[in-house]
């Protein structure tokens, strides 16, 4: 498996394990609200790290605000965002971390 390869799998795992993590917060009715606040910063942060450049910050910009607004943790952005950096944008070797 090539090295590009290698990191497009790397990238869809993690987001899945991500997008996971945020969603499970809805499993714990009043706690699950202040986890947020401690997983959006974290989930934007990694986004960013994940995907470089303006779409990254982007990126986790939207993830940040998906995570710490009650109700929209059903977003999988990092799924959507691998999504869109490996199949839309058409750039993805500049967004290949």
């Amino acid at each position: 498996m090539s090295n590009t390869s290698d990191k497009r799998t790397r990238n869809l795992v993690l987001g899945l394990l991500f997008d996971g993590i945020g969603m499970s917060s809805l499993l714990i009715p009043g706690l699950g609200d202040i986890l947020d606040v401690i997983w959006a910063p974290l989930a934007g942060w990694l986004m960013t790290r994940m995907y470089k450049g303006n779409v990254g910050k982007a990126a986790g910009v939207v993830t940040f605000i998906e995570e710490i607004v009650p109700g929209l943790d059903v977003i999988p952005t990092f799924t959507i965002m691998w999504i869109y950096t490996y199949f839309l944008s058409g750039k993805n070797k500049k967004n290949i971390v």
